[in-house]
């Protein structure tokens, strides 16, 4: 494409028609004083072609704006702007297209188009343009030859072509050259045709090919600095494989290659499941073939490391021996009978599954010694009224029976949940794991991170498994009660895969990413309650409730366990340090208030290092430690047996609570007093409590005459009931008859006594509904110096599960309706419901 000498004097063009067929032009943007070679197909502009070249040989050339046009472009898909064309040369194909080469005249616009059909006929003027010269253009045109030279270099355009640029004399000519030669976009070229001055379309040309010259170096650099690397890689490769060669000829290996052999050791020795092994081959062949350089080597090294440490198939092994088992339970756990015939049951159940596994089947009723038939074979109708046996699955193959509860030991801080699952271990001959989910609150602590993550690790199962070294270990997930979801995740909703029965022997961590088999783990969970547990993990677990223990319980935790243990720990000898069981029982009493025994450790720890103290000054042996000596080793006491104080004017009552920490006593106040008729109620009761309390005083109130109360005693009053400790907060529906009691008592003027607590959920006709946690609450009462315990009715099964010794120190009074609870709990009883009755007396046990 090279300007027409002949054509630069703007007075030697032909002249141009005020109405000419128009072309679009597909890519390209025709300039004038340039050539451009076309290919002319398109049935409307061959048309237009041909009626061209019987006259005057000149049509409209405009652009098509966009490639994505029809193929019959109509006038708003090209430019108006275009140039005048003059065919030189033309030739047609076999095919019928044309094979054109056109020059550029000058720059035209079309004004409107006459006709549109059989092709485009446009009404054009030509556009005027404007010379400037001067220095400035002098000084543009050098540019524009200079970047010309390197934008070529960089373009590997031929030497011709740039000489060509150079031997032009018209700074037009140059612009326009470089605007077909380079390959600036469409709408940019687009723009050069558009500007009407010299100085601007050079201006426009310096600023495109600057462009084209930054992004031309920045490929150069790229492809050079890819090439180098390349380069240097396959270098590194070669050398690297010439050395491997020469150090096994020298007997010497590459620490990285010594790396994969060991591992490969390591994967012989390891039984793997198939799949296992395949993925552990695959990245074990990946990293014998990368560069230690590489970024993931290091993770695919770690990952191996993980694999093949984990217990594939590895397991103990060792029988379960009932006796044996009774004898650990019963050396490291005092009383909890309940809980350990339960353990048992669950061992013995395992015991005698492994057992029977692994004894061949006995043979079929109907089966001779020989496997031959010996009685007729029990019939089932086949589908032609033959009768064929009816099989019987084989022991242990049944996917069901092989399914074990989950245990969750349920009960208050210190009562040894933890302690007995080590102890089920240890019975059972097995390794112990503990696994604390208190406070997680992340998915991906159970399941673990995509190893794809700079830093990622297994999840916490996995990792206890790695732990424990086999594959059937006792595995405790202590305080399962305290997960909590988040943002990034349910914890909760991970374990169930955990401890599904039907899900867990094909358990998959995110960053192992194959399955792991947890069927043979035996699962213990722990917590403090079971409200908060998620209600499908629960759904999957058998709860196992330990409640809080009694004094005398405690002295012999203390004298059986506790007390050996903490001379153990400070270094005492035995019989160097003797107390009494008065001393532990005060210090049960006085100094620690818990339903565990982790206080009362504490204590006799503190009592241990005061000997320890005195026998590293030189004091005499045995230090014997009676009741009298605690204050002077422990302090003041802590705890004081306070329901006789509190109880010293109508209007108080005592109450039963349960808490996540046992049972609790708890002291209801009522006071009623001259002000607007309202129900005030505070100690941050929460809205059941709140809502008892409106039944306790509605009762009260419609059965006024009844209870022996003033008709006029809530007669423009307001009644004040308070729960003292009123930064806890406190809920429940089991205070129901407390508050009833405390607010009959303020209204009767009639103090309720100080040895009498009670539970249970009142309705507004005087019902008293069951509630639960009585044991807990039989305890709290009988540890807080209570006598007479009123309980409802209807828990009376749950009577039984109260500790003998709680049993026989409490007078325990079940009641139907809330007339029976007054005369028991007031200490006078009131006249009416005296007479009404004295033939009837509450139940007592």
């Amino acid at each position: 494409m090279t300007p027409d000498p002949g054509s630069q004097a703007p007075g030697g063009a032909p002249e141009i028609p005020d109405l000419l067929p128009a072309i679009p032009v597909r890519g390209r943007v025709v300039y004038p004083l340039t050539f451009h070679p076309l290919a002319i197909g398109q049935e409307r502009s061959v048309r237009a072609l041909e009626d061209v070249m019987r006259t005057h040989r000149i049509f409209a050339a405009l652009t098509v704006r966009d490639e994505k046009a029809p193929p019959e472009a109509g006038p708003r898909d090209v430019y108006e702007i275009g140039c005048a064309a003059l065919v030189q040369q033309l030739a047609r194909a076999p095919d019928g297209t044309y094979r054109v080469v056109i020059q550029g005249i000058e720059r035209i616009r079309v004004a409107n188009f006459a006709r549109t059909d059989p092709y485009l006929i446009g009404r054009v003027e030509r556009l005027a343009w404007l010379e400037t010269p001067g220095t400035e253009t002098e000084a543009l045109v050098r540019t524009v030859r200079d970047l010309f030279h390197r934008a070529a270099a960089l373009a590997g355009l031929p030497d011709e072509l740039v000489g060509s640029v150079d031997a032009l004399a018209d700074p037009r000519a140059v612009a326009y050259l470089v605007g077909t030669t380079l390959p600036f976009p469409l709408p940019a070229r687009q723009d050069l045709l558009e500007i009407g001055d010299t100085a601007g379309l050079l201006r426009k040309v310096v600023e495109l090919m600057q462009q084209e010259i930054a992004v031309g170096e920045t490929q150069a650099r790229i492809a050079d600095e890819t090439r180098r690397e390349l380069t240097r890689a396959q270098r590194e490769a070669i050398l690297r494989e010439q050395l491997r060669t020469i150090q096994r000829e020298l007997g010497e290996e590459a620490p990285e290659a010594e790396e994969a052999r060991a591992f490969r050791e390591r994967l012989e020795k390891t039984t793997l499941p198939a799949e296992a092994r395949r993925e552990v081959e695959r990245e074990l062949s990946r990293l014998e073939r990368m560069t230690p350089a590489s970024p993931e080597y290091g993770m695919i090294r770690t990952w191996l490391d993980w694999v093949l440490a984990l217990p594939w198939g590895r397991t103990t092994g060792g029988a379960i021996d009932l006796v044996e088992a009774r004898a650990v339970l019963d050396a490291d756990h005092y009383d909890i009978d309940e809980v350990k015939e339960r353990l048992l049951d669950h061992l013995a159940v395992r015991k005698l599954r492994a057992e029977r596994a692994a004894a061949p089947a006995p043979p079929a009723p109907w089966m001779g010694p020989a496997g031959g038939p010996a009685l007729e074979a029990p019939a089932s109708p086949g589908g032609d009224g033959a009768a064929t046996p009816a099989p019987l699955p084989p022991l242990g193959t049944d996917e069901e029976s092989r399914r074990e509860p989950i245990l969750c030991l349920v009960g208050p801080p210190g009562v040894g949940k933890t302690s007995i699952g080590q102890s089920i271990a240890r019975a059972m001959g097995r390794r112990f794991v503990r696994l604390s989910l208190g406070g997680v609150h992340d998915e991906a602590e159970i399941r673990g991170h995509r190893r794809t993550y700079i830093g990622a690790i297994p999840g916490r199962v996995i990792q206890a498994m790695r732990r424990a070294e086999v594959a059937d270990p006792v595995m405790m997930l202590d305080e399962i009660d305290k997960l909590s979801a988040s943002f990034q995740g349910d914890p909760a909703a991970a374990l169930l895969e955990v401890l599904d029965p039907a899900q867990n022997q094909s358990f998959t961590d995110a960053y192992l990413g194959m399955p792991f088999d947890l069927s043979k783990v035996l699962f213990i969970c722990t917590g403090n309650t079971v409200e908060t547990i998620a209600p499908p993990l629960l759904d999957r677990m058998e709860v196992v409730a330990l409640s809080g223990y009694t004094e005398s319980e405690k002295l012999q935790i203390a004298r059986r366990h506790l007390l050996p243990k903490q001379l153990r720990a400070t270094g005492l000898r035995e019989g160097e340090l003797e107390i009494d069981d008065a001393a532990l029982r005060r210090i049960a009493r006085e100094y620690t208030r818990e339903a565990g025994v982790r206080g009362l450790e504490r204590a006799i720890s503190a009592v241990a290092r005061k000997a320890a103290r005195r026998i590293g000054e030189g004091g005499a042996t045995p230090i014997r430690v009676g009741a009298e000596a605690l204050p002077e080793l422990l302090g003041r006491p802590r705890v004081h047996p306070e329901t006789a104080e509190r109880i010293d004017r109508p209007g108080i009552a005592t109450g039963l609570a349960w808490t996540p920490a046992g049972g609790d006593v708890l002291f209801i106040e009522a006071a009623i007093m001259r002000g607007r008729p309202e129900l005030v109620l505070t100690g941050m009761l929460g809205d059941v409590m709140r809502e008892s309390a409106m039944a306790a005083l509605t009762y009260v109130r419609s059965n006024a005459e009844r209870l022996g109360v003033d008709s006029g005693a809530f007669e423009r009053r307001t009644v004040h009931v308070h729960v003292p400790a009123g930064a806890i907060p406190k809920d429940g529906p089991s205070a129901g008859v407390a508050l009833m009691t405390a607010i009959a008592s303020a209204a009767l003027g009639v103090p309720v006594r100080h040895d009498v607590a009670m539970t249970g959920e009142i309705t507004l006709r005087g019902k008293v509904l069951p509630v639960g946690g009585i044991k807990e609450k039989a305890l709290a009462a009988f540890g807080a110096g209570v006598k007479t315990v009123i309980l409802p009715r209807r828990n009376e099964e749950d009577v039984q599960d109260i500790p003998e010794e709680a049993r026989r120190g409490l007078r325990i009074v079940l009641v139907d309706s809330a007339e029976e609870v007054l005369p028991v709990a007031l200490v006078e009883r009131p006249a009416t419901l005296a007479g009404a009755k004295a033939g009837a007396p509450p139940a007592a046990s």
